[in-house]
């Protein structure tokens, strides 16, 4: 599949310019340079001529080429510099492509080309100045063009490493976004599978006592068909407020939390009973959150198993940890429902408390019932609120 970034024309205009403007600097760079340089006998040089105009244009003429062959490139750009050296025409910004085409191949990856080529480079610059013009140089020159070749090389392994370590920031920060976008979907599959199973098993039960009394006693009837009528609508409200967390720019409407546990308690048709020690703390929302999700997780468990019991919610409120004990008498008045599925309870519980540090135990009490008992840990600095 071809990389539809490489199909954009803005890097090939841009390359286009520069090389024009190379080319521009060279040619007009070259012939100032040749008044001065012709007239001075012991440099030897000698005025420009049709190879030598063409030389000059041969290094920006494949500037423009540089993004999509950046080693044949660099090989261009100094085998065309080393002939027009051999040929003893003025010098001038001749030296301007190579330094581009050296550039270009390091920040593509063309490290070992890049450097290959600059060694290779100054090695004919040495030979060539210290035996084949008139007037040899000396040590200095040989190393003020290895200063200038190794400033080329160094900033280019600078720039390449900066952008290698931008491409880097910017992967990881995609990995992080799907992670993140990844762990937003499991929660909401888990905040979606705890509501449905809740509010289902309630209207489930309230369904099965209004048949039972729907002949003999319709005004208890009425009564569990109005809390079918409320699950449904609660089950319905709950759906929208995480499936809307899926649309893009939907505001993230708040989840329940404890202070919803009453409404909890009266939906769910069993006989509660709520006890709060400690001093109410302002819950994180992570643990707030899941409290409530088990205290509706052991509800749903006793609506499907001891239909009828008698449950006792126990909250306390550490200074260190928040505690939830759900227990059951298992004297329940109707059998058990059967139909409902396994579902996703307690192991689900339990990994909602290990994900904050916390633990999660259920099992069955002596003689009967059934108990359901968390500790999630809190922070120490969580303001404290008077009940």
């Amino acid at each position: 599949m071809r990389d539809v970034r490489s199909e954009s024309p803005w890097p090939r205009r841009a390359d286009l310019v520069l090389a024009a403007v190379v080319g521009v600097i060279q040619v007009a760079g070259t012939m100032g340079a040749q008044h001065w340089q012709v007239s001075m006998t012991d440099l030897g040089r000698v005025p420009l001529d049709w190879r030598g105009y063409l030389l000059l244009l041969a290094g920006p003429l494949v500037i423009a080429v540089r993004r999509r062959v950046p080693v044949a490139a660099l090989v261009t750009a100094l085998a065309a510099t080393c002939v027009y050296l051999l040929f003893d025409f003025s010098y001038g910004p001749v030296f301007l492509s190579p330094v581009i085409a050296l550039f270009t191949a390091v920040t593509s990856g063309r490290r070992r080309a890049a450097w290959l080529g600059a060694a290779a480079f100054f090695l004919f610059i040495v030979v060539y100045a210290g035996w084949l013009i008139p007037n040899p140089r000396g040590w200095f020159h040989n190393t003020a063009f290895a200063a200038f070749l190794l400033l080329t090389m160094t900033s280019s392994e600078f720039v390449r490493i900066r952008r290698e370590r931008l491409a880097e920031r910017e992967r990881v920060a995609r990995e992080e976004s799907r992670r993140q976008a990844s762990e937003e979907r499991l929660t909401m599959a888990q905040e979606l599978h705890d509501v449905l199973a809740h509010n289902i098993s309630l209207i489930h039960v309230q369904a099965a006592t209004a048949l039972h009394l729907l002949d003999d006693h319709p005004e208890q009837a009425r009564t569990a068909l109005t809390t079918i009528k409320q699950a449904s609508k609660d089950v319905l409200t709950e759906m929208r407020g995480v499936l809307s967390l899926l649309r893009e720019g939907a505001p993230r409407s708040p989840t329940a939390g404890m202070d919803r546990v009453n409404e909890l308690v009266e939906r769910s048709g069993l006989p509660v009973g709520v006890e709060v020690t400690g001093a109410v703390r302002r819950l994180p929302a992570g643990t707030d959150r899941a409290g409530y999700r088990i205290v509706q997780e052991s509800l749903t468990n006793v609506a499907r198993h001891a239909p009828g019991a008698g449950v006792t919610i126990r909250l306390s409120y550490g200074p260190r940890a928040f505690g939830i004990v759900v227990e059951d008498d298992g004297a329940g008045a109707a059998p058990a429902i059967s139909g409902l599925g396994s579902g996703n309870g307690i192991p689900g519980m339990r990994e909602r408390a290990a994900a904050l540090g916390g633990s999660l135990t259920a099992g069955p009490l002596p003689g009967a019932g059934f108990r359901v008992e968390a500790v999630l840990p809190l922070p120490d600095d969580s303001p404290m609120e008077s009940t």
